[in-house]
């Protein structure tokens, strides 16, 4: 069998929030060109949109938990009973796992397997046995794949330097749907600075990620001791140090300048009531959360890490602070809060957003899927 006449893909996350974020339009195109569509991922749900069959994995974070190697076990299984022409896995822990899957399976030849790498969880700073760890289940899983997708410019070259696919490519990103950023009103802004209490002639940050130590929020409560009484901080998201982020703004007596609005799947209302974007992020891939800030005009500061640079090193309404420096990054939030403040802040930034676009990088990275 060559890959061409299997017409079967599988695809692969560690979990669903992953596959819902980033993948979903894929499905769809895959199921339009009568391809049959396999989802696995830990807390995938019975159905997903234009999927043939979900089967749900025991991913877990850490990945030298048994849990991940039986999951491992469940695709190696899989895979030989299907025989897909084509996998698709993202995320550093699915990706390794789901590669390890297949590995010396003489089955193998018949399928392309394709790593599409958000962001490697390690850089240059990265303590040194994270990263030799890191880089090892790379290396080991390299024989196995076909096609490696990279969206910043450290990773790219990170990989061409070890050689850790066959192929090795760029990309801009996934592809950033913006259509549910939709255009909301001046009254819309209003309603939604009375709902949280701030008022309307205040300066807005916003920060929508996962609560984590890579997100680094603690460094943005911090940071706002050191900004005028007038800017707001909103932080939507869950995750495991969201606790832990409240007791430190409680601690610091800024409980009336941060909030915690919790997820949503209605993210540009906030965009909309928000004034500047900022970002603490020790790394990043391609952050959609920065781009979808700038498709609604916002200006940006955020930490000068890999994936931030990539994006906003040479736009105007953009700038970068040392990462975890916060006397810097306060200064660049005061040099917007202060242009908005005097009406003279001009930012085109939504202009550079397009080629980023889902429906931009949709038909590139299906041509890469399917060469």
């Amino acid at each position: 069998m060559k890959k061409s006449e299997c017409k079967k893909v599988l695809i692969t996350a560690s979990n669903w929030t992953h596959v819902k974020n980033f993948h979903l339009p894929y499905i769809k195109k895959f199921h339009e060109l009568g391809w049959t569509v396999h989802v696995a991922c830990a807390g995938v749900p019975e159905k997903v949109p234009y999927a043939d069959e979900v089967f749900s994995l025991p991913f877990q974070k850490k990945i030298f938990s048994l849990k991940n190697f039986q999951a491992s076990a469940i695709l190696r299984k899989k895979y030989k009973a299907e025989r897909y022409g084509l996998i698709i896995t993202h995320t550093s822990l699915a990706a390794f796992f789901t590669r390890l899957a297949v590995k010396n399976i003489k089955l193998k030849s018949e399928t392309k397997l394709i790593n599409t790498v958000h962001g490697y969880l390690f850089d240059d700073c990265t303590n040194k046995i994270k990263r030799a760890v890191f880089l090892a289940a790379e290396k080991i899983t390299r024989p196995e794949t076909d096609l490696l997708l990279l969206m910043n410019d450290y990773d790219y070259k990170l990989a061409l330097k070890y050689k850790l696919a066959k192929k090795i490519s760029k990309i801009p990103g996934i592809g950033a749907d913006f259509s549910r950023l939709k255009n909301f009103s001046e009254r819309d802004r209003e309603i939604l600075r009375q709902k949280f209490k701030i008022p309307l002639d205040s300066i807005v940050l916003i920060f929508a990620a996962e609560f984590s130590a890579r997100k680094n929020q603690k460094f943005l409560i911090n940071v706002m001791k050191k900004l005028p009484e007038n800017i707001f901080l909103i932080l939507p998201g869950t995750g495991i140090l969201l606790n832990e982020c409240k007791i430190l703004t409680e601690k610091l007596n800024l409980s009336d300048r941060i909030i915690f609005p919790g997820f949503s799947e209605n993210v540009g209302s906030f965009y909309n009531f928000a004034d500047i974007a900022v970002s603490s992020s020790r790394s990043e891939g391609l952050p959609f959360n920065i781009l979808e800030a700038m498709y609604m005009n916002l200006p940006v500061v955020a930490s000068a890490v890999k994936g931030h640079t990539d994006l906003l090193e040479d736009l105007d309404g953009a700038k970068l602070f040392p990462f975890n420096d916060e006397e810097k990054c306060a200064e660049c939030i005061k040099f917007f809060a202060d242009k908005i403040t005097k009406k003279n802040l001009i930012v085109k930034n939504r202009e550079f957003t397009e080629k980023y676009s889902l429906s931009s990088v949709l038909p590139e990275v299906m041509n890469l899927f399917l060469d």
